[in-house]
């Protein structure tokens, strides 16, 4: 539903009370303000019209007005407004219970708000439970370069981009990163046998550290906001072997490739036989309607923590964690997911459609196209054969003549430093086909215009 406001008073209000995220402030430029969404679509105040191809943050996975998942939180609303889960509630047992089941494993889930308070949980609770398993000395977390974590200060200290860390050091100690499976740029060589000299470099760092200290490795699946960083399934699978030899906890960050957006239910159901210790999600929990985060745990970590004793338990909490309508969104969502096929839809939408933009890789100044279901990256470069990084200034040219065009793509900004050359396109799961070809017809028109 469209909103009837005085533009001009909203963006003046705006200037003066709003602070915006990764926002560098400028007097002359007004932010864009939403008015209404449908589907894949979002309109400004002006009526403009505009194609989500990034899904809010990585997050609106079944877009917007979706009126049977709005319905769902305004009905437990009425019912059970609000309660804590220090003691319990229906929709938090359910979800609980159904992230289990798609995860195709033992697991018991603490809820929380956000994909960095669901890292900062598990970071707590690997460290608990290594002590409570007889290795008090296991306290390190091993992250790769280029990967997000997010923005507190533990999930901060994980991620390994130095842009977003900068005025923030020192953080919290007992953060180690190490190379990440990027083929494109790996001194090993492309393709699987680079990205397993990746994994291999991750064996010998815990040696380094010494495997008595190191509680636990995370990564995600596909590293996403750091350029869409696309492993071999083999990498996966030998970084879990790694972790199993040396009692290191395998923590999944599914914030972002959970719940369909790589073709599979999660990011790591790619590399088989791959089952994670700790699996952290949020976003596609809940398509973005309402804030929610999860930490699913597997039943061998959980029975540390039934042990009797003062302190055996975890003594972490959060307020609006597991809030009864979150959850109720996310049970819906899920439902949808499920009944519309959506999974499946996404990895043959990614191949009969999306997988056109590969073809720009013809084009002089694009180095790599790499993709997997509705997540794309597209580097962009200065020469293929020096492989230089295009400049910050040509970036915003191409995310400004999309966006003139009718369709919002993302970039790895403030990553790391001189290497924010990467487009990012993910847009709603439940784009039309039209809607898809879209995205792709303006991308290569404005690509073709800079980077022939």
């Amino acid at each position: 539903m469209q909103l009837k406001v005085d533009a001009q008073e909203l963006t003046q209000k705006d200037k003066k009370h709003l602070w915006h995220a990764m926002y560098r402030y400028n007097e002359k430029v007004a932010p864009m303000v939403a008015s209404h969404g449908e589907g894949a679509w979002f309109y400004d105040l002006d009526g403009n019209k505009y194609l989500d191809g990034v899904s809010g943050l990585w997050c609106l996975n079944l877009g917007h007005g979706r009126k049977e998942i709005a319905q769902a939180a305004y009905e437990q609303m009425m019912s059970l407004s609000y309660f804590p889960l220090t003691m319990s509630h229906v929709p938090a047992i359910e979800l609980s219970a159904k992230i289990s089941e798609l995860l195709q494993g033992s697991y018991t889930t603490f809820f929380s708000n956000s994909g960095s308070e669901a890292n900062e949980t598990a970071f707590k609770i690997a460290r608990q439970y290594h002590m409570q398993n007889g290795n008090p000395g296991k306290y390190k977390f091993i992250s790769r370069y280029r990967a997000y974590h997010g923005s507190t200060m533990g999930a901060l200290s994980a991620t390994a981009q130095a842009n977003r860390r900068v005025k923030y050091d020192p953080l919290v100690p007992g953060f180690i990163h190490v190379m990440p499976p990027y083929s494109y740029r790996s001194p090993f060589g492309e393709g699987e046998k680079g990205d397993l000299m990746a994994a291999e470099m991750l064996d010998q760092v815990i040696n380094w550290e010494g495997p008595e200290t190191v509680a636990g490795v995370i990564m995600e699946p596909f590293i996403s906001g750091g350029g869409v960083i696309i492993p071999s399934k083999k990498y996966l699978q030998r970084v879990a072997e790694i972790c199993k030899k040396y009692d290191v906890l395998l923590i999944i960050d599914e914030v972002v490739s959970g719940f369909g957006r790589t073709g599979k239910m999660f990011g790591f159901m790619h590399s088989e036989g791959v089952q994670p210790d700790i699996v952290t999600m949020a976003k596609g929990l809940t398509s973005g309607y309402l804030p929610l985060g999860a930490t699913a745990v597997s039943s061998k970590i959980y029975e540390k923590f039934k042990e009797n004793g003062t302190h055996n338990h975890l003594r972490h909490i959060s307020t609006y964690g597991g809030h009864p309508a979150s959850c109720a969104v996310a049970l819906k969502n899920i439902e949808i997911i499920e009944k519309e096929n959506i999974v499946a839809r996404v990895e043959q939408l990614s191949h009969s459609i999306l997988s056109d933009l590969y073809e720009l890789e013809m084009l002089n100044k694009v180095g790599e196209v790499r993709g997997v279901g509705f997540l794309f990256g597209i580097e962009l470069v200065e020469d293929k054969q020096s492989k230089q990084p295009v400049s910050d200034e040509f970036m915003t040219k191409i995310i400004a003549d999309c966006k003139e065009k009718g369709l919002i793509i993302g970039r790895n900004g403030d990553t790391v430093p001189g290497f924010n050359n990467v487009i990012i396109i993910a847009p709603p799961l439940t784009s039309t086909e039209e809607d898809l070809k879209f995205v792709v017809r303006t991308v290569k028109e404005v690509l073709n215009k800079h980077c022939a």
